[in-house]
């Protein structure tokens, strides 16, 4: 047999497409080309491959050689196709039987020895080949985070020799199975640590029922970033689907899995990250902060200090849950339904309204800085809460507030209710919403009133009617009451918080 091909997948974001490896041998000078669109890591896969399998104890074709990675027009990038490559070899020259990778994929770098290296992007890529209905051939490395796709045919090797061993039917490979998803130890913040702050403990229990966006505004030193990485442990665990999500892109970012498995993610990116960092890009494009954060939360503090510039291209993720990377020769989509939580200070200082501290900003200074946040970012920020300064005594006093697992258990009755609807309140469409709501004629009317006296836009009237639903939710209500829109209305006074 002078023609095989051997089955694989490429990697491009999220999405691995298959790729088949087509080695002829043909007579002439022995040499090795290679075609099919590779970039510089996949051409070099000729000199591992080579040493490899003379490493191992092979035979090397001395031949001419024509390697082509189809299809043609597909980017092909990194070591991953090292394996598939000396397979096709091994099966092109006889030392193989033609049938013995029918039904198999293979994926992994090889090293001169003949070992087998992991890849990044693996569950992306056990996911496809499942789908395929295929068995999967792995470095061992790899065998967890490929297990986790599910019903799949793992078979995990540290080298190319147990492949081969494998294949010929010497030494079978047993399949590699989890007996559970790996489990993250560590404990999440407690709500009852923090003293006091009851308006924002309630914006916070709101906003996890919801999953609405919300921005803490007060002095320094008054519990926002405390607040902020308590959501987490409020928020209900994770679905198996959606583990699966947020372990894919961790996958292809090349972080590990069992570190934060089946929790929610919590990223907290510094104010001196750049857009490309934030939402993702790149010369080969890598998911960004908002798709690490994807079904989980993602903490902007210092909010005015971001630049306005890199706060603006969240905008078009924050309404589509997903971003879409375009570049002259690369395309991505990543997802990105993440939840926004915000924490700033009033005024550079930051004592604007603090009865603790004077503030010594002017008037200038402060419109500057406010000003660093548009008007349609706060229009897409659900809750704007005040957390003021707390008095001595309620900072020194004993009595704790309520703990994350008691809020918890009203997060999830009310994320109940809203599922049963068909989807979380925050990403309900516009005619689902107000049949949801179903406001009554007296209410609609007030409601008319008090979005013209606070000029707030259509986009803020939606936002106002999703949280008074939320509300509603925790209250057991089947539909907001005027007691819920009035609240719900209470979340939008950003500007005369900021004023003081």
């Amino acid at each position: 047999m002078t023609l095989a091909i051997v089955h694989t997948r490429a990697g491009l974001g999220l999405e691995a497409p298959e790729v088949q490896v087509e080695v002829h041998l043909a007579n002439g000078l022995p040499g090795m080309t290679l075609v099919g669109l590779p970039e510089t890591a996949v051409k070099e896969s000729r000199e591992r491959v080579r040493s490899a399998l003379l490493n191992a104890g092979f035979d090397y074709p001395l031949r001419r050689i024509t390697l082509n990675l189809a299809p043609a027009d597909l980017p092909k990038e990194g070591g991953r196709f090292d394996l598939p490559i000396a397979l096709g070899l091994l099966l092109a020259s006889g030392q193989l039987p033609p049938n013995a990778l029918e039904g198999t994929e293979s994926v992994g770098e090889l090293a001169l020895d003949g070992g087998l290296r992991p890849i990044v992007g693996m569950l992306p890529l056990a996911m496809a080949t499942r789908r395929a209905r295929r068995r999967l051939i792995v470095p061992r490395a790899n065998a967890d985070e490929a297990a986790l796709a599910g019903d799949l045919e793992v078979l995990p090797a540290d080298h190319l020799l147990e492949v081969v061993a494998h294949l010929l039917g010497q030494t079978p490979i047993v399949p590699h199975r989890l007996s559970r998803p790996p489990q993250t130890a560590t404990s999440l913040p407690d709500l009852a640590e923090v003293r006091g702050q009851y308006q924002a403990r309630r914006a916070l229990e709101v906003a996890a029922a919801g999953s609405h966006n919300l921005l803490f505004a007060g002095p320094p030193g008054t519990g926002k970033t405390m607040l902020a990485s308590r959501l987490p442990g409020i928020l209900p665990p994770l679905t198996d689907d959606e583990a699966l999500q947020v372990a894919a892109v961790r996958s292809v970012s090349g972080l590990p899995l069992a570190a934060e498995w089946g929790r929610r993610p919590f990223r907290a990116p510094h104010h001196t990250a750049s857009a490309v960092a934030l939402v993702g890009g790149g010369s080969r494009p890598r998911p960004g902060e908002i798709s690490l954060a994807h079904n989980g939360v993602l903490f902007l503090d210092e909010l005015p200090e971001f630049s306005r510039h890199v706060l603006e291209v969240m905008r078009e993720p924050m309404e589509s849950g997903q971003i879409h990377i375009a570049r002259a020769s690369h395309q991505r989509r990543f997802p990105a339904r993440f939840q926004l939580v915000a924490a700033m200070n009033p005024c550079p200082c930051g004592h604007l309204g603090d009865p603790r501290q004077a503030c010594h900003c002017t008037a200038a200074q402060i419109q500057r800085y406010q000003a660093r946040l548009s008007g349609p970012l706060l229009d897409r920020i659900d809750l704007q809460v005040e957390v003021p300064a707390l008095p001595p005594e309620q900072l020194t006093a004993a009595v704790t507030g309520e703990d994350s697992a008691t809020v918890r258990r009203r997060v999830v009755a009310a994320r109940e209710r809203q599922l049963a609807r068909g989807a979380l309140n925050a990403h309900l469409a516009g005619r689902e919403l107000e049949a949801a709501c179903d406001l009554a004629g007296a209410d609609r009317a007030w409601l008319a009133q008090v979005l013209e006296r606070l000029r707030l836009s259509a986009r803020a009237y939606h936002r106002v009617l999703r949280v008074a639903l939320t509300l509603a939710d925790l209250a057991g209500q089947p539909k907001p009451a005027r007691e819920q829109l009035i609240e719900a209305i209470g979340y939008r006074q950003l500007d005369r918080l900021l004023k003081g």
